[in-house]
């Protein structure tokens, strides 16, 4: 839903940067006068800011990151399991951390106004609310990271692993077309 109402959003800025030169479709069509169109920018910013952060809590699985594991895949399971475990602590504690520096940031935060949002949204809308989010984030990543430390404890790392073979395996089981079969 938020990268449909930014992309709605997008054409909708599109769509008035090239009609403002056309002042006749701005008094014929008042929707598209670009006077009334300078909170597109920061809305695409804010629901680019909320997809990034709201997806990295809550959709993006564990396995889907982009890591360097050369050294982690090749040592014996018992030494990637306190390599894994290390890592999440020192991410969960990271995270958990930065919770208070964040926190009286935000505290800050409430006393500004957004410079367009405002105008749409109505005056309640703040700075504040644009980068809660990332508050959430804080949060729920470092939830995510000690519940990995505690399954990690109950179950080792093995399934951390990729299994490349496996994936190479599985794309090579494809039809295939033997010199009989043409």
């Amino acid at each position: 839903m938020m990268m449909a109402a930014m992309f709605a959003t997008f054409i909708l800025q599109v769509t008035v940067r090239y009609t403002a030169r056309a002042e006749w479709i701005a008094e014929a069509v008042p929707f598209l006068d670009p006077n009334r169109h300078g909170w597109t920018l920061e809305f695409c910013l804010l629901m680019w800011v909320w997809i990034v952060f709201w997806g990295n809590s809550f959709i993006v699985r564990q396995r889907d990151h982009v890591i360097f594991d050369i050294v982690y895949t090749s040592v014996n399971p018992r030494l990637r399991k306190w390599f894994a475990i290390i890592a999440s602590v020192a991410i969960c504690v990271g995270l958990l951390l930065s919770l208070e520096p964040t926190w009286d940031k935000f505290h800050i935060l409430r006393l500004k106004k957004t410079p367009t949002l405002s105008n749409v949204f109505g005056d309640w809308i703040r700075v504040r609310h644009v980068y809660s989010i990332y508050f959430a984030f804080l949060l729920v990543v470092a939830l995510r990271y000690a519940w990995r430390t505690w399954d990690i404890i109950r179950n080792g790392a093995d399934a951390d692993l990729h299994h490349y073979d496996e994936l190479a395996a599985s794309s090579d089981d494809g039809p295939r077309i033997s010199r009989n079969d043409t």
